[in-house]
């Protein structure tokens, strides 16, 4: 299989209806869409297999160019292509889960010519649970139905469409074909309506209404007059990264996926594909700053109890790094063979072995959270506190263990420096928490403890000869996160120590120029090949630039980043240094909650006002030092 088969991965546009998403490509081919939920199995999956992973294609037969842009504030997508003998524009999108009057289980394609004739093609291959299931296809009453053993599709056509059903044989799958000619003024609407949705009244017209009504009602708008601690020419990027968090964001539960695709390599050819289909723990704490700064306090308070939920347990050490969004604890990863993988690199995986791992700093991002919503004005209540308690008692207890740490290594455990870091998070936060809300506490014993962790790492995980903090005791790799030890709290930034740290990795983790490549580590992590540029590791140098008085260096920084957003304003998880493809799972949440944070400290350094209390990293009272 050539390359040119797969569009790159930057090239995508993403639409939802907060329980799953589908992957629309520039040429109008849906190649991804895991049905009925985000953690499903696919119905189509050309992303990870040209040939055998199925598409939902709608485009002009010919020569085409085209041009994309969302519906403004939505995750509603026009997809326009221009031939030489006209225009039409195709419209693409879910009504959300129990947002509208319209079934969520029905994916809406509205094509809409504006000038000339256009002649268009469809190709619709379904390949049920990852090309798995042995499906039929056959011309029904109301559509073209194909049955899955477990799932089915209604593809439901306009009349003046000239399809047929394809049998493909032994050699390939069957599918539907056709074509459609429209000329100017005139508009069609495809439907694929998915398992439980086959017979619901639709009213195409209003459901795009109401879905367009929906987002824009939903998007973070300040007014033209307000003082928006996101102000600036980045404005906009920072309502998309909004509107990608809420697209990840299941309805029913409230958790928010990584990222809504699986197997998309961090690099291309190689083993380095994983499922991100799942909420990590981890990414807690700076998700439920970026929301509440955001003005999204609904959505932070169900991912806080969300979460909440899966710590009442009766012990913490089960407490898993990931789940999935229904709270799901068996994430068995398993690899599918017969697909070849984006761009050959494979193999391609589902579930995520992760979430069997010890990963101590997940404790701490935890406590992060907690803080983050008690400085918003959530209380507590007992039980709840009791979960909490129990956590801090546990941390007490095995801080001094190695574990997999914050990048899941596959090398075996160390005692990573950050691991430690977030422990004393852990008990840091904990006695802020039960200080402020008077709940019962060994308010001596953590004290002793937080100050144990803190004078360990201090003598084992930082390098005085490099002058820097290092990856783990006894390495002398570096690893980004070093560079949200003052973020955290664990050492103020004018340290020299921090300061240290911030010039070692800008010197030795950074690929180019411009300063925004950065690499998550350069130490050995138990994988073959090398990966890209770590989106989130940029914003957390932009991020410690900006706290330490670089107000200039960083705001340069983080618009060549978004630069690198694609013309919908959707990042990836990581970026190529040399070429700027974009790599990895995509559009990656914890990207975007980055970008939102960066934007945020970016405002505060320049003097607006945040919402509410002052964002992580920054002392009450003291101002951020200016660049001069």
């Amino acid at each position: 299989m050539v390359s040119d088969a797969y569009p790159p991965i930057e090239a995508y546009g993403v639409v939802g209806n907060l329980e799953t998403c589908a992957l629309v490509g520039p040429d109008g081919s849906i190649d991804w869409f895991p049905f009925p939920h985000l953690e499903s199995p696919s119905i189509v999956a050309a992303v990870l297999d040209a040939e055998r992973g199925g598409r939902f294609r709608i485009a002009p037969t010919g020569s085409f160019e085209t041009d994309r842009r969302y519906v403004d504030d939505t995750n509603v997508l026009e997809t326009t292509f221009r031939t030489d003998g006209g225009t039409a524009t195709l419209t693409d999108f879910l009504p959300p889960a129990d947002r509208t009057d319209h079934p969520k289980k029905v994916l809406y394609r509205k094509l809409a010519c504006a000038d000339g004739g256009v002649d268009l093609a469809i190709e619709f291959e379904p390949q049920f649970d990852y090309g798995r299931a042995a499906a039929t296809i056959d011309r029904v009453d109301g559509g073209i139905l194909a049955d899955g053993e477990d799932e089915r599709t209604l593809l439901e056509f306009p009349a003046a469409a000239d399809l047929e059903i394809r049998d493909g044989g032994d050699a390939a799958p069957s599918r539907v074909t056709g074509t459609l000619s429209l000329e100017a003024g005139e508009v069609a609407w495809f439907l694929l309506r998915c398992t439980g949705a086959e017979d619901a009244n639709t009213d195409p017209d209003a459901a795009l209404d109401e879905t367009v009504q929906f987002w824009t009602g939903w998007a973070h708008d300040c007014g033209p007059e307000a003082d928006c601690v996101f102000a600036g020419p980045w404005h906009d990027a920072i309502v998309r990264s909004e509107l990608v968090l809420k697209l990840l964001t299941h309805a029913e539960s409230g958790g928010i996926a990584a990222a809504p695709t699986t197997s998309l390599p961090e690099d291309i050819g190689g083993v380095r594909n994983w499922d991100y289909r799942f909420n990590w723990l981890r990414d807690a704490g700076f998700t439920v700053q970026a929301l509440m700064n955001l003005g999204t306090a609904d959505e932070a308070t169900d991912y806080f109890d969300w979460f909440m939920d899966l710590c009442q347990v009766d012990d913490p050490a089960s407490i898993q790094p990931l789940y999935g969004l229904h709270g799901d604890s068996d994430l068995e990863e398993r690899e599918l063979d017969h697909f070849e993988g984006y761009r050959g690199s494979s193999p391609v995986r589902i579930g995520n072995g992760a979430a069997d791992q010890r990963q101590h700093d997940t404790f701490g991002e935890l406590l992060l959270a907690v803080d983050e919503m008690r400085r918003h004005g959530r209380e507590l209540d007992a039980d709840e506190w009791d979960r909490i308690r129990a956590i801090v008692d546990y941390v007490s207890e095995i801080w001094t263990d190695p574990d997999a740490g914050i990048w899941e290594v596959r090398g075996g455990d160390r005692r990573f420096v950050f691991s430690k870091a977030m422990c004393w998070a852990a008990l840091d936060r904990g006695l802020a928490i039960a200080t402020d809300g008077d709940h019962d506490a060994p308010a001596e014993a953590w004290q002793a403890t937080r100050e144990r962790i803190r004078a360990d790492a201090l003598e084992n995980g930082y390098d005085a000869d490099l002058g820097a903090f290092v990856q783990s005791y006894g390495s002398t790799a570096l690893d980004a996160t070093a560079l949200l030890l003052p973020i955290v709290g664990f050492l103020p930034f004018e340290d020299d120590r921090v300061q240290g740290t911030i010039e070692a990795i800008d010197d030795r983790l950074v690929d180019d120029g411009d300063g925004i490549f950065v690499q998550r580590y350069d130490g050995d992590d138990g994988l073959p090949g090398e990966e890209g540029a770590f989106v989130l590791c940029s914003c957390w140098l932009i991020d410690a630039l900006a706290l330490s008085g670089r107000l200039e260096e960083a705001r340069a920084r983080f618009e060549t980043l978004l630069s690198y957003l694609n013309p919908l304003g959707l990042i990836a998880e990581e970026l190529d240094s040399e070429s700027g493809a974009h790599l990895g799972n995509f559009p990656q949440a914890f990207s975007h909650v980055g970008i939102v944070n960066s934007a945020l400290y970016l405002g505060y350094a320049r003097g607006l006002e945040t919402p509410g209390p002052a964002p992580m990293g920054i002392r009450l009272g003291e101002p951020i030092p200016g660049d001069d």
